[in-house]
């Protein structure tokens, strides 16, 4: 990312499992700027920059979870994926469901990568670590995404 301020947005309903999220990465220094939306329309509305978050920044990762009021986690997977302007935008999907058929769903959406949430905040916290290392430092994006 070339020393520019990191943007995620954080699509979760849970003000708990937010707030758990936010504290994993502002801990091991992961993120600059973390952007909280609580529903499936308001992740796309920020991402196309509508509504209320005209001249949102543009996220540089997405952690969608799949369970959303309005707009359901996969059908926003499917709108980002199948639109140019955010197809390249990666998009991991953090969730508590381990089900077979959503892991298969979200991969046949082009989701990143597919992440079941710990409940012990240690292993959440080590989560967001190896999270934030893979996408930041180690994986490799076209600088225009």
């Amino acid at each position: 990312m070339s020393g520019e301020a990191i943007n995620i947005l954080l699509v979760e309903d849970n003000p708990d499992h937010a707030e758990l999220v936010k504290r994993g990465l502002q801990s091991n220094n992961v993120a600059n700027n973390v952007f909280h939306v609580e529903d499936g329309e308001s992740a796309l509305e920020f991402v196309f920059q509508r509504g209320p978050y005209v001249g949102a920044k543009r996220p540089h990762l997405i952690l969608l979870d799949l369970r959303l009021p309005r707009i359901d986690g996969l059908e926003v997977l499917k709108a980002l994926k199948s639109n140019e302007d955010s197809k390249r935008i990666p998009v991991v999907i953090l969730t508590t469901s381990d089900a077979e058929m959503d892991i298969a769903r979200a991969y046949d959406y082009h989701a990143n990568s597919y992440m079941v949430k710990p409940v012990n905040f240690e292993k959440f916290k080590e989560l967001t670590k190896t999270l934030g290392f893979y996408w930041f430092v180690w994986n490799k994006q076209p600088e225009n995404q």
